[in-house]
């Protein structure tokens, strides 16, 4: 028995007995004890010990993985790895435009989402030398737009993008034919007026047309809202000569000037831009002789361009032009009303009439009423072509004070005295 309890114990412990051991009672012979020691006493009472008694206590898993519990974690390191390189690369793709699928789209971007903001100017050291006012897009509403167009991925990294970038300080209002070929940059470089990406619209204003008429024909194209042309008309300020006595404030200062002619405009323009592009017409036409024509005459290309309105008004074709300006201009030299009733009828646009016009139309109290009040109305009354223009700086000499329809052939009868004006009226029904 002493034998086999040795060998156990050698066996869980095979290093050797330690110094002292309660349960054991080593003899020069080798042979322990066969008293009981009060460890194997309880109550009085002796205990028989087993050889699995004496197992040494195993050490505690606290703290220990394992092999399969580093296999796991390793499994979760890989896996976290891979998503992180998956995400980045669909990441790439969608800044750099690799491997995307074929995509074009119309993307509007409206001028209300941009604003005027105050910002510094730094010199190249990082210290702030001044502000400057500047025009901010709304960058997430930009993200939005180019992800609902299925042009973009991920909105928040196009913003990221945008803000190391100052995209919101390149992007324009307008509207862009946009790829998913384009990269980031590429996508805000396109964002801008004048690039190729922007959609235009080809518009033909008729002579004759006034500025409502126009900014109206102008929304309904999808160029920009009545409500920022009107804006733009009063208060932007334009860089044109026969503009020099116009104030800023009120945008009839533009009636008469807004040119009548064939223009491609970019759909989601700025107003003042489109507006630009009439000026500019009208400018690009005005002939230095011209200006000689309006200083020998004393008057204004204002004044010029009021008469021309009439003119184009009331013109059936271009022969009269000219005679219907000699009218003008002696009645005015006579200070005789003029008693042009399309003056009238500009502040009246709603009326479909005929060439009788209602009484109260005839007695209202206008300074557009040139039946009650002498000299030019406020304000030209449509925008004239140059036809009409030319015609105001060139009238015909006459001696017409008279002018009336003929309604049998659609064109004007002239008149040196009010008798034969009315007696030819009277002839004519212009119900």
């Amino acid at each position: 028995m002493s034998d086999k309890f040795h060998d156990i114990y050698r066996q869980t412990d095979p290093e050797g007995f330690p110094e002292e051991n309660p349960l054991v009672d080593v003899f020069s012979d080798g042979a322990p004890s066969n008293e009981p020691s009060a460890a194997e006493k309880q109550d009085g009472e002796e205990i028989t010990l087993e050889a699995r008694d004496y197992r040494p206590i195993r050490r505690s898993r606290t703290g220990r993985t394992g092999c399969l519990g580093g296999l796991m974690y390793a499994v979760f390191v890989i896996a976290v790895s891979m998503l992180l390189a998956a995400g980045g690369w669909l990441a790439a793709c969608d800044v750099l435009a690799l491997n995307k699928e074929d995509v074009s789209a119309t993307v509007y971007l409206p001028a209300d989402i941009f604003t005027e903001e105050t910002r510094d100017i730094t010199d190249d050291e990082g210290n702030v030398t001044g502000t400057q006012t500047v025009t901010v897009a709304d960058i997430d509403y930009v993200a939005s737009a180019l992800k609902d167009a299925d042009i973009i991925q991920y909105k928040t990294i196009f913003k990221l993008f945008a803000q190391i970038s100052h995209a919101d300080l390149k992007i324009d209002p307008g509207t862009y034919v946009l790829t998913t070929e384009l990269d980031y940059r590429a996508l805000v470089k396109n964002m801008q007026v004048g690039t190729a990406s922007m959609v235009e619209t080809t518009i033909t204003f008729p002579e004759g047309y006034t500025m409502a008429q126009i900014f109206e024909k102008l929304e309904e194209e999808g160029v920009c809202s009545v409500e920022d042309l009107y804006d733009a008309a009063a208060n932007f300020s334009y860089s044109f000569r026969f503009l020099e006595d116009a104030e800023p404030g009120d945008a009839s200062r533009l009636e008469g000037f807004i040119f009548p002619n064939t223009y491609d405009f970019y759909q989601g323009e700025q107003a003042s831009s489109v507006i630009n592009k009439f000026l500019t017409a009208l400018h690009s036409r005005i002939t230095a002789d011209m200006w000689v024509q309006i200083e020998n005459r004393g008057t204004t290309f204002r004044e010029i361009v009021t008469v021309a309105s009439m003119i184009e008004k009331e013109a059936a074709n271009d022969d009269e032009r000219a005679l219907i300006a000699s009218v003008i201009y002696n009645r005015l030299n006579a200070g005789i009303e003029l008693a042009i009733d399309s003056t009238i009828l500009y502040v009246h646009p709603e009326y479909t009439g005929g060439a009788n016009l209602p009484e109260e139309y005839l007695t209202e109290d206008s300074p557009y009423n040139t039946r009650l009040y002498a000299g030019l109305p406020p304000t030209p009354i449509c925008n004239p072509g140059m036809a009409s223009i030319n015609a105001a700086l060139q009238p015909a000499s006459t001696n017409y004070y008279y002018y009336a329809l003929d309604t049998g052939t659609g064109t004007h009868r002239f008149f040196t005295n009010s008798a034969e004006f009315e007696a030819f009226v009277a002839t004519q029904d212009y119900n």
